[in-house]
C-alpha cells in the first residue's frame, strides 16, 4: 500500500487493522472515524458521484491541496490543488491501481474553457476538479478526499518521518517558490522538509515533480509498518479529521469502503504512467491516449517503461534504451529505443572521490568511470551523517551526475549504514566482472542497483523517471572503482 493510500485512505480506513481483533472493536474505531470526518467538512459534490454497491469495485479521487501564504508561495493566496491520484480498488483484479494526474496538463473545465487541471479547484474547488476530470477520462468517480498539505506534513511527522533517497541539491530562498534547503543524499525528512520536497516545482517539470511524489510515496510505504500505523491511529485520526474533507459522512458509505480495502490489503499496488507532452505552458495528452490510460487503470495494468517521457531539452542518447532479457522478474524489453554506449567518466570520477575523501567521510570512497553520454558530475559531492535509529550517525556521501535534461539526476550513494530501509527486500541479486550486486526494480524499470564492503554499503540510484535502463545502470556499476 502507497503512502497516500495509508495517510488519505489508509487513516480513514484504519479499522482494517481493528477489524483483525473484534466486531466490536472494528465498529467503535469507525465511529471515531465518521465523528472525525464531521469535525473536519463535508464535500458538496452534488450528484457527481457513482453509487456503488456492496462488494462492487470504487474509484477514489484524492486531492492534495493547499491556502498558500505569502511566506510559503511568493504571495498567491488562492487555493490551489497540488496533487490529483486517482486509485482504483477492484480485489477481483488482484491489485490495487494507482494513476496521477499531472497538475499542468491541459484539459477543458467546464463552463471555463481551457486551463491547467489544479485551476479548475481554484475557481470551483473539489467540485469542478471533479467534474474535469470525468469529462477528462470518462471515469466513474465513487469517492472524493481532500486533505490540505498541513495533514500531510503532520502526519509525515507522526509516522517518525522518512528516509529519502534526495538526488539533487533543493534550494530556493522562499521568494517566487517555497522556501527549501536540502542537500543531496540519503537522509531522513521531517514535515515541513518532507512537504517542500513533494512540492518543489522550481527548475522541474510537472512530470518530474510527480515522479518525485510518487518516489518519496514508495519509499514510505518501506518504512511505515501496519504495526505504527494502528499505535498512532488515534492521532492520524485526529489529524485525518482536521486536515481533511470528503463526501463520506455516513456508516454506511464508509463500511463499504471499508470492506474493499480489507479484501485489498495484501493486494499488489500498480501504477499506472499518465503519457503526456511536456510543453512551455502546459503538459498535454491526446484523448485517445487519455482514454487509453483509463482503461489500463480499470483494467489495474502497470505502466510499463520511464515515467515519464525524455524533457524538452535531452536529445535521443540520454532517453531509456533496451532492458536486456532476463533482468528482473518479467523480461520486458525496451527493443524499440535507441541503444546509446556510455562515455569515460574517470578523469571526472576521480576529481570527484578526491573531493569526497578531503572531508574525511570515514569509509572507502568509491566512483564511477563510466556516464550516460552528455551527462556531467554536479560540482561538488555532498559528505555528511546520517541520523539513525537510536541516535547514531553514520558515515555517507553522494556524487550527483546531471543528464543534462530538466529535473534528470543520478547518483551514486556510499554510506557506512549496513541496513538503510532503501536496502530492503531486493528483486535479485546477480554477479558482474566478479562483485554481488543487489538489483531493486520498480515494475519493469531498475531504480537502484547496490553493492556491500566490509566497511560500506554503496549504490547507484537512477533518475526520478527512471530513464536510464537497466544495460546502462549495470555497466555505470560495474565501472566503479575504490580510490
Amino acid at each position: 500500500m502507497s503512502f497516500w493510500k495509508r495517510i488519505l485512505v489508509g487513516t480513514l480506513l484504519i479499522v482494517v487493522a481493528s477489524a483483525a481483533a473484534t466486531a466490536t472493536a472494528a465498529f467503535n474505531e469507525l465511529d471515531k472515524i465518521v465523528t472525525a470526518l464531521r469535525e473536519g467538512g463535508e464535500l458538496e459534490l452534488g450528484t457527481e458521484l457513482a453509487e456503488a454497491g456492496t462488494g462492487d469495485p470504487q474509484t477514489i479521487m484524492l486531492i492534495g491541496s493547499d491556502i498558500p501564504t505569502p511566506e510559503t508561495a511568493g504571495g498567491e493566496e488562492e487555493a490551489r490543488s497540488d496533487t490529483v491520484i486517482l486509485v482504483r480498488l477492484d480485489p477481483a483484479e488482484g491489485a490495487t491501481a494507482l494513476m496521477s494526474l499531472p497538475r499542468d496538463l491541459r484539459v477543458e473545465i467546464p463552463g471555463h474553457g481551457t486551463d491547467r487541471l489544479n485551476a479548475a479547484y481554484s475557481i470551483g474547488g473539489p467540485k469542478l476538479t471533479l467534474e474535469t476530470v470525468k469529462q477528462l477520462t470518462g471515469l466513474q468517480i465513487n469517492h472524493v478526499i481532500n486533505i490540505d498539505f498541513g495533514g500531510f506534513q503532520r502526519a509525515v511527522d507522526r509516522l517518525g518521518c522518512v528516509y529519502t533517497d534526495v538526488d539533487r541539491d533543493y534550494f530556493s530562498p522562499g521568494l517566487e517558490y517555497a522556501y527549501i534547503n536540502i542537500n543531496p543524499g540519503y537522509q531522513k525528512l521531517c514535515g515541513e522538509d518532507a512537504l517542500a520536497y513533494v512540492r518543489f516545482r522550481h527548475e522541474d517539470t510537472d512530470l518530474v515533480r510527480s515522479a518525485r511524489q510518487q518516489d518519496f510515496l514508495r519509499q514510505a510505504k518501506q518504512q511505515i509498518s501496519v504495526g505504527r500505523l494502528i499505535a498512532d491511529r488515534d492521532d492520524l485520526i485526529e489529524i485525518f479529521g482536521q486536515f481533511t474533507d470528503s463526501d463520506l459522512n455516513s456508516r454506511a458509505s464508509s463500511l463499504r469502503l471499508l470492506k474493499l480495502v480489507v479484501a485489498s490489503a495484501n493486494q499488489p499496488f500498480r501504477e499506472v504512467h499518465f503519457e503526456a507532452e511536456i510543453g512551455a505552458s502546459f503538459v498535454t495528452a491526446s484523448d485517445s491516449t487519455v482514454k487509453k490510460l483509463a482503461q489500463e487503470f480499470l483494467g489495474v495494468e502497470e505502466g510499463k517503461g520511464p515515467r515519464a517521457p525524455a524533457p524538452p531539452d535531452v536529445g535521443e542518447l540520454a532517453k531509456a534504451v533496451s532492458r536486456p532479457e532476463g533482468f528482473g522478474s518479467d523480461g520486458g524489453s525496451d527493443s524499440k529505443q535507441q541503444r546509446a554506449k556510455l562515455e569515460d567518466a574517470s578523469a571526472d570520477g576521480l576529481a570527484q572521490a578526491e573531493l569526497v575523501e578531503a572531508e574525511e567521510p570515514r569509509m572507502p570512497v568509491f566512483y564511477p568511470r563510466q556516464r550516460t553520454p552528455g551527462s556531467s558530475f554536479e560540482p561538488e559531492p555532498s559528505v555528511y551523517r546520517i541520523p539513525v535509529r537510536g541516535g547514531d550517525k553514520e558515515a555517507a556521501y553522494r556524487m550527483v551526475i546531471s543528464t543534462g535534461g530538466i529535473g534528470e539526476y543520478y547518483g551514486l550513494q556510499g554510506t557506512t549504514w549496513r541496513n538503510p530501509p532503501i536496502l530492503d527486500d531486493p528483486t535479485e541479486t546477480r554477479m558482474v566482472g566478479g562483485r554481488s550486486f543487489e538489483l531493486h526494480y520498480d515494475g519493469d524499470r531498475l531504480r537502484l542497483i547496490a553493492w556491500r564492503t566490509k566497511d560500506g554499503v554503496y549504490w547507484i540510484s537512477n533518475t526520478l523517471t527512471q530513464s536510464l535502463s537497466a544495460k546502462e545502470m549495470l555497466e555505470i556499476a560495474a565501472s566503479t572503482r575504490e580510490l
